[in-house]
């Protein structure tokens, strides 16, 4: 009985049986069918908006199997995606009908601590990469929830508490071992096709498949100065205005990330504030804690304080404080916008669109960015947007679908009003699944665009890998 699967261009594949017997002899992890134990809980992600069915799903153990599924999708004209860590926004690691290539398995890390490098897997998320480095009192640049995949995070780009020392995520990558789409593994850098190896540092997953990375590292904790203080929603205004200066004026050890949200039911905010407006200030200091108290103490003195969690801890309990607003499943819509600074204006539209939040879950954040990514040329990755400060990220989430339209609603009125705001640049990893041409060439811009172009038709002139973010070759 033949397989039947979605292909390249959307029409369906039969898949003779002896061709799915010649891939599951070549294969040493698992492949899974529609009904097969563990199908469900593999192609669900953390978006619960993203609900699509794989018709086969490739549990890749190392990089041998990941070349045998590009080799397999090439073969026979299906759609392939890619599963890292399943974090994305747009939810590119799941297609429909297609092969969803899993790297989720494949989660070993190696340190060097002597040439401060570590080399960690494809299917790695944060926490994992953290762990491991962190027992060498090193890190490097990642994102703010330790679910989230490094694979996803650095090939589009990729912030965190550190980048105001060290730029991008994918300013921080030595070296990659890629499969292109005609099935080989390459080893890229800067001396090894280095056309590949730029395009990779921010272009998304449209030119190959990352099965590990060489991060360099730095000297980071283990224990630093972090956590958050919070106001009462009334303050809100107060609180980003004190943010606005506070954080244009701090040193590049200090990353403060601000938040207007409904108040959860935590056990560090006062049980009378549950369901109220609040607005919160995450602070993570990687310097010296002396010298991060005093810095902090201005901001500890801004109106009334009704929590303040800032303390000396661990830096993996850093990355992991914001997991408990994430959870698996909960529906999540999101806009950005790259800002140039923070503005008077910015101020009041955040403080306007806090009381009009529809889901109790939904915040609007302000990541600060503004350090060492700044001192790079525009054109050193696809990144890009080197004139960006800060990143706004208009966070609307919520549980049951019969809300969908009220809170992407929220969403979008939110965006519309910041525009103005911007730099009229994008974050190309919190695109959701709608934006589309326009929104990627805000990420990248024109010239950008035109040579990621041609890396694309060098590599994968056919378009293998066209379920992302796409870059048209």
């Amino acid at each position: 009985m033949a397989i039947q699967l979605t292909g390249m261009a959307g029409g369906k594949v039969d898949l003779p049986p002896e061709a799915f017997q010649a891939f599951r002899g070549a294969f040493s992890g698992a492949l899974l069918v529609p009904g097969d134990e563990g199908y469900e809980d593999t192609r669900r992600i953390w978006n619960g908006m993203i609900d699509r069915r794989p018709g086969l799903i490739a549990r890749c153990t190392g990089t041998a199997d990941v070349a045998q599924a590009v080799r397999f999708a090439r073969r026979h004209g299906l759609l392939l995606s890619v599963r890292g860590g399943g974090h994305n926004i747009a939810g590119l690691a799941v297609c429909e009908g297609g092969l969803m290539i899993d790297l989720s398995l494949m989660r070993g890390v190696w340190v060097d601590p002597a040439a401060r490098l570590a080399r960690a897997q494809g299917g790695c998320t944060l926490g994992d990469l953290d762990r491991e480095t962190q027992a060498h009192g090193l890190a490097t640049v990642l994102g703010f929830v330790s679910a989230t995949g490094i694979a996803g995070l650095t090939v589009g780009g990729g912030f965190g508490y550190l980048t105001r020392r060290h730029g991008w995520t994918c300013d921080n990558v030595a070296s990659m071992e890629v499969v292109t789409a005609d099935g080989e593994i390459r080893q890229v850098s800067a001396e090894s096709h280095a056309d590949l190896f730029w395009a990779l540092r921010g272009g998304g997953g449209n030119f190959a498949i990352v099965t590990s990375f060489e991060y360099r590292l730095f000297p980071v904790g283990p224990e630093i100065l972090g956590g958050a203080l919070a106001w009462r929603g009334e303050d809100a205004r107060q609180v980003l205005e004190a943010y606005r200066a506070f954080s244009a004026a701090a040193p590049r050890e200090l990353t403060c990330v601000a938040a207007l949200r409904t108040a959860p039911p935590a056990p560090w905010l006062p049980k009378e504030q549950h369901g109220k407006p609040v607005a919160l200030i995450f602070v993570c200091h990687t310097g010296s804690i002396a010298e991060g108290e005093a810095l902090l103490a201005p901001l500890r003195r801004t109106g009334s304080p009704i929590a303040d969690t800032v303390t000396r801890r661990l830096y993996t309990q850093m990355q992991s404080l914001l997991d408990a607003t994430q959870p698996k499943g909960r529906r999540y819509y999101w806009k950005s916008h790259y800002l140039p600074g923070i503005s008077p204006e910015l101020i009041e539209i955040g403080v306007a669109h806090l009381g009009r939040m529809v889901s109790p879950h939904s915040a609007f954040f302000l990541f600060h960015l503004a350090g060492a990514l700044n001192e790079l040329p525009a054109g050193h990755s696809p990144a890009g947007n080197r004139d960006a400060a800060y990143v706004l990220n208009i966070a609307s989430a919520w549980e049951r679908p019969e809300d969908d339209a009220a809170n992407i609603r929220w969403a979008r009125d939110c965006f519309e009003a910041s525009g103005p705001c911007s730099t009229g640049g994008a974050y190309v990893n919190f695109l959701t699944e709608e934006e589309g041409t326009d929104r990627i060439e805000a990420a990248y811009g024109r010239p950008t665009l035109e040579r990621l172009a041609a890396i694309k038709r060098a590599y994968d002139p056919d378009d293998l890998f066209r379920h992302t973010k796409r870059i048209s070759a």
